[in-house]
Parts: structure tokens; sequence; C-alpha cells
């Protein structure tokens, strides 16, 4: 089990429940899973059926966008697409969001867990690879109507790998698969280079004035 983005998702009728996305793999071959749960102590787990499930880093959004499931992807392994559908085990298109755009983010990009929802748009981190698959994190700004419209995004990663962080069992990797928002801080516990966990935290209205003031413009 890799790479488990798990979402409280909220339902018209105002009811909770958690998702999980996470990607099973055999040693061979990957298939995308979902896990689903109330209490953390009874668990569903289901693979996700449709043509657009495919390959890693899929994330849900933690409530429905005009009446339907939203979810983040990575379908091309490349770049991050946005999905919709009325079932949220069955994903059948998807179209591009995000393209690879900076150095840092030259060979893919993809999220860094689920989209959470602020006064200013969803927040969704990302992760890109560069040169010598160095991974960075990142973060964009989505209209909350209308998630397919990118009002901003940072230029520079928020977080590149320090000299401690780079040997390991995969060197030069941080990787995130969420962030938390706690009072006026976005928490965001990340892995490095497959060996260690950290946390980082940031000012919340800091990040989003800096993603607002960098509305979306592709060099």
């Amino acid at each position: 089990m890799e790479d488990a983005r798990f979402v409280r998702f909220v339902d018209d009728d105002k009811s909770a429940r958690y998702y999980a996305t996470y990607t099973a793999w055999d040693g061979f071959n990957i298939i995308p899973q979902l896990i689903e749960t109330k209490d953390f102590r009874s668990f569903r787990v289901a693979t996700l059926n449709g043509s657009a499930v495919q390959n890693k880093g899929m994330a849900l959004f933690p409530r429905k966008i005009a009446g339907r499931y939203a979810m983040l992807s990575r379908s091309d392994r490349e770049n991050i697409d946005l999905m919709f559908s009325d079932r949220v085990r069955e994903w059948q298109t998807s179209e591009h969001l995000c393209i690879p755009e900076q150095p840092w983010e030259l060979i893919q990009i993809g999220n860094s867990g689920s989209p959470i929802e602020t006064e200013a748009g969803w927040l969704v981190l990302t992760h890109g690879v560069g040169p010598m698959r160095t991974y960075g994190i990142g973060a964009v700004l989505l209209d909350l109507d209308d998630p397919s419209h990118v009002i901003g995004r940072l230029r520079d990663p928020l977080i590149l790998p320090d000299r401690d962080e780079r040997d390991g069992y995969v060197p030069n990797v941080v990787y995130s698969c969420g962030g938390m928002v706690h009072g006026q801080w976005l928490f965001i516990p990340y892995g490095i280079s497959d060996m260690g966990a950290r946390i980082a935290k940031i000012e919340l209205a800091q990040l989003l004035n800096a993603l607002r003031a960098n509305s979306h413009r592709p060099d």
C-alpha cells in the first residue's frame, strides 16, 4: 500500500466519512484503490474503475462540486488532471489541469494530497520532479466553484530537500500525501528520501496571498 491520501468527505446531507486513495502494488503491477471508513475500525476497500483510472496519485476533493464527485489524478504520469464523476468508484474522463512549467517540475508534476478548502479557493499541494530526479513540494490555488480554473500557482517550491534529507533509499525526495490547517497554520508532513519523515509549517494567509499575487500565467 503506497501513498494513501486521506480526506474527510462531507456529503450533501452533511454526513461525514473518510476516504483514502492509494496505490496497491504487488512488485510488478499497480492498481488504484479506495478505502472508505466512518470510524477507523471497519473499512471497505474497493478498486477504482473506469477508463480514466490510470497510474498513481489520485486525490479526492472533500465534498461534491455542482453535485458531482471531483478528483485529481496523474493519468499520463506527467501532468495533474481533473476528473468528475457521479460515482466515487468510477471515473471515465479526465482533462489536464496543470502541466510542468518550471525547471523544478520539468519531468513531472502531481498532487500531494486532497485539495484543502479555504476562503480563497481550493489549496492544492503539489510535487514536482526536476533535474537529477530531485523532488520539490509546491502549491496551486483553484477556483471553489470551477476547479478547472487555476487562480494562482507558485513558481518556486515551498519545500526542497535539505542537505541532510538527500540520502536514503530513494535519494533527493521530499513527498507529502496531504496537509492540514490548524488555526492560522498549514502543517505539511512529508517524507524524506524514503528513510524518515518531518513536518513543515507555514502561515496559511501568507501562502494564500502569495498564490493570489502570482496569478497563473504560463511561461
